[in-house]
C-alpha cells in the first residue's frame, strides 16, 4: 500500500504541475494573470465583501501570509486589488477585490473553465471526472473555503 500510496503523490504533484503550465500560458498571455494570481482573486471573489485578511488568502491558498503580500503588491498597482482598514482593529487590513478585479477574473474564470474541460476532453467519462473531483475534495477536506 506505501508503494501505492507514494506513487498516487508523485503523479499528483507531476499533475499539478502540467496542469499549471497549461492554465499559466494563457492566463498569462490573454489576462495577464499567472494561475496563483487567478485563485487569489476567485477567493476574494467568493469571500463575504469580497475581502480577505493575508492570513486567511495565505491558508487558501496554502502559502505564507509574505507570500500573499508579494503576490498582492503588483495587483494592487494594476488596479485590481485594494487594501481596507478594519474599523475596529488597526493592526489588521484586508486585500479587497476592485471592480476592474472583478472584470478581469470574470473573464479569467470563463478561460479556466474551459481550459478544465479541455483537460479531460477525450479521456474521461463525465462520471469518472465527477469521481476525481469526489476523492480530491476528500484529500483537501481539510483546506479552507473550496472554490466553485
Amino acid at each position: 500500500m506505501a508503494q501505492a500510496s507514494f506513487l498516487a503523490v508523485i503523479r499528483l504533484l507531476s499533475a499539478q504541475a502540467l496542469l499549471e503550465q497549461k492554465f499559466s500560458q494563457e492566463l498569462g498571455s490573454v489576462h495577464g494573470l499567472s494561475l496563483n494570481d487567478s485563485l487569489l482573486m476567485m477567493h476574494l471573489e467568493q469571500a463575504p465583501l469580497s475581502r480577505l485578511s493575508r492570513v486567511d488568502l495565505a491558508k487558501r491558498l496554502c502559502v505564507s501570509p509574505s507570500t500573499v503580500t508579494r503576490m498582492t503588491l503588483p495587483l494592487e498597482k494594476l488596479g485590481m486589488l485594494g487594501r481596507e482598514a478594519d474599523a475596529r482593529d488597526a493592526r489588521l487590513a484586508y486585500v479587497t477585490l476592485t471592480d476592474t478585479g472583478r472584470k478581469v477574473i470574470g473573464t479569467a474564470r470563463q478561460t479556466l473553465e474551459r481550459k478544465s474541460k479541455e483537460v479531460f476532453k477525450d479521456r474521461w467519462s463525465p462520471e469518472e471526472i465527477e469521481n476525481l473531483a469526489d476523492l480530491l475534495g476528500r484529500l483537501t477536506a481539510s483546506q479552507p473555503n473550496d472554490l466553485v
